[in-house]
């Protein structure tokens, strides 16, 4: 007797134009191991990067730029040009969450989530599409300055996103690799906070929160330590309408809000002129 359909299958089979996706039929693994070489594609440098493609709305039509030491066939690649680049990147972005009730708050600005699980970001894909195609007459730019790809930060921030690119990263409830072992794998660490500093302007805000107090910590430990980052005020992080967003969009802050769970929320500021050691 044959088995039960395999959920791509089923949703394929279930999924109509315009209609939002069911979950039921992208769930995976709530973590990746990112130092696995997962089949990726990512740029050689921002420069070449063919954003076009997720934000078609801001895509200057005719008007094309060449990618920069890149050549197939004898002749240069181009790539469209873009009225406006990315400022806003929700790092390991699950479901889409947070992208999706910030869309509407931060309707000129884009907005990309970069999540390395294969259905979770085929579902926030998915989403984009159908929101787009509901709100086509009443509302044509809705959802268009969201956008998702498949992506290992750890490894390839920089190829995405040029220096001082971006306003705000966003690390919402990340793996807490709890054994030691695996403390390296974590998405804050000095390596990468520089690459953080490196892709944020001066004055933009790194973003985090985690149910988990240890990763709080570490977090906030190694943010401080970093020579371009300040912490944000309280006073400050608290008047911030991304924060309360933060607090209650994604779905892990869904679930700790239903298990009266603990959110530790921590925002660094990328410093203008930080004193280098």
């Amino acid at each position: 007797m044959a088995g039960p359909p395999k959920k791509r299958q089923k949703r394929e089979e279930t999924q109509q134009e315009g209609q939002l996706p069911q979950k039921k039929y992208f769930r995976q693994r709530a973590h990746a191991n990112p130092f696995s070489d997962h089949a990726l594609t990512y740029p050689v440098s921002p420069a070449s990067m063919d954003w076009s493609q997720h934000y078609p709305a801001y895509a200057s039509k005719g008007n094309n730029t060449a990618i920069p030491d890149v050549e197939e066939a004898g002749a240069t690649q181009r790539v469209p040009k873009m009225s406006k680049k990315v400022e806003v990147a929700d790092i390991g972005c699950g479901f889409g969450g947070l992208l999706f009730a910030l869309a509407p708050k931060l309707p000129d600005t884009l907005l990309l989530g970069m999540e390395i699980r294969t259905s979770v970001t085929e579902y926030v894909q998915t989403k984009v599409k159908a929101l787009r195609t509901q709100n086509a007459e009443t509302q044509p730019m809705a959802y268009q300055n969201v956008a998702c790809l498949r992506a290992n930060t750890m490894k390839f921030l920089p190829n995405f996103f040029e220096k001082a690119q971006l306003s705000k990263i966003f690390l919402c409830f990340p793996d807490p690799h709890f054994k030691a072992r695996k403390h390296k794998a974590r998405i804050v660490s000095l390596t990468l906070n520089s690459e953080y500093a490196y892709v944020l302007r001066p004055g933009g805000i790194v973003y985090t929160i985690t149910d988990v107090e240890d990763l709080h910590n570490w977090m906030v430990e190694h943010l401080a330590a970093h020579p371009s980052f300040e912490r944000v005020p309280e006073a400050e992080q608290e008047s911030d309408e991304c924060v309360a967003v933060m607090r209650k969009e994604t779905e892990e802050g869904k679930k700790v809000t239903r298990n009266n769970g603990n959110k530790y929320v921590a925002l660094f500021r990328r410093k203008e002129n930080p004193d280098w050691p």
